[in-house]
């Protein structure tokens, strides 16, 4: 493709990236509207339930089944909060249609105007977004991820397109304002930080093992910031749960839109054992990448080390959870741990440490 040409698609590229980074940016206030709104509603049932007598909600604890483990959360018991027989409804629905999240995290059957708005916001975002993403790729002539710019703007697509079709399955709303937040993040990031113009790939990286190995670390990686988001969340919810238990007063209503933090640590565990599989064949498929590039399997190059360190981490969250016990919390804190490694392996690994895999385009 012509140079001019290039630069042109480039050009659109950029425009299209803006103008997702914009709609993200309304759909963003749209999810913490809702949340808002929500939780003022949630508060004026209180309110009136207080006022009728009657109790609006069951906190968490009560009803608690002990099973085998001791002391676990199981059944009905797993929801951030209850309501009580007098206001429950099908879905979960409670008084003036207002739901409290359920372990299911199925779709219920209000309808919370803000939170469709938000969906449909991101929606048309990712549109716009894959539109920036293809037109990159079209004026490099190569898949777009071969610098720090591509790789974190393709992850950020990813990130939300991931979050949105898992919306079909479950009611994940809940978390639209955290993960757009960090869609932002990673949008005003790659524009700032490591903007690149559109260029050629060095030689190493011209081979058709970059649509296989990056590709799988980029979708690993999106995968890795959801369970971020939920286990930042869990760490929040559990620590509501046990304040509100213990007769304190709740000063984060807006948490009762979400899962208890038992439902969270679930689900985290398992999107983290689908992105430790992805994260397994990018180790893979990077050393066979490098003894055809370098003529050896492993060199101990910084990045290297630190793929596989990443990879050790979460290693260690799966077993630890699935074997020694490792529940709540902890699981909770050794997943940031992990995601923080990814974050460190992308920036400073990329940007301060010189090395064989020194491709950030800066």
């Amino acid at each position: 493709m012509p140079f001019g040409i290039n630069e042109t698609m480039g050009q659109y590229s950029e425009l299209f990236m803006l103008l997702a980074a914009g709609t993200y940016t309304v759909a963003f206030i749209a999810f913490a509207w809702d949340l808002a709104k929500s939780s003022k509603a949630l508060r004026a049932v209180d309110l009136k339930a207080a006022q009728a007598g009657t109790a609006a909600r069951v906190p968490v604890g009560a009803g608690v089944a002990t099973g085998s483990a001791g002391g676990r959360l199981s059944g009905p018991a797993d929801r951030a909060e209850r309501p009580s027989s007098s206001t429950a409804k099908a879905g979960g629905a409670g008084t003036d249609g207002i739901v409290t999240a359920g372990g299911d995290m199925k779709y219920a059957a209000e309808r919370r105007v803000p939170a469709r708005v938000a969906v449909a916001l991101t929606t048309l975002a990712v549109l716009i977004h894959a539109a920036g993403v293809v037109t990159r790729a079209l004026g490099a002539g190569r898949v777009p991820w071969g610098n720090m710019y591509e790789f974190l703007t393709t992850g950020a697509f990813l990130v939300a397109a991931v979050f949105l079709l898992s919306l079909i399955r479950r009611d994940l709303r809940f978390l639209g304002t955290f993960v757009v937040g960090l869609v932002i993040i990673m949008m005003v990031a790659a524009s700032v930080a490591f903007w690149t113009p559109v260029g050629h790939l060095v030689p190493a990286l011209q081979s058709y093992w970059l649509v296989i190995h990056v590709s799988i670390a980029v979708l690993s990686s999106a995968l890795f910031t959801l369970t971020f988001a939920m286990s930042a969340l869990q760490l929040v919810q559990s620590h509501r749960q046990k304040t509100v238990a213990a007769g304190g007063t709740d000063k984060l209503g807006f948490m009762r839109l979400v899962p208890s933090a038992l439902s969270l640590e679930n689900l985290s565990y398992r999107i983290n054992a689908i992105a430790f599989i992805g994260w397994t064949f990018t180790l893979m498929f990077g050393a066979i990448w490098a003894e055809k590039a370098w003529g050896r399997f492993w060199g101990w190059d910084t990045k290297e080390v630190w793929t596989f360190v990443i990879w050790v981490v979460y290693a260690g969250y799966l077993h630890a959870r699935a074997t020694r016990g490792w529940t709540g919390t902890r699981a909770a804190w050794l997943s940031i741990v992990g995601y923080f490694c990814v974050v460190f392996n992308f920036t400073i690994v990329n940007t301060l440490f010189n090395g064989l895999h020194s491709y950030s385009g800066l």
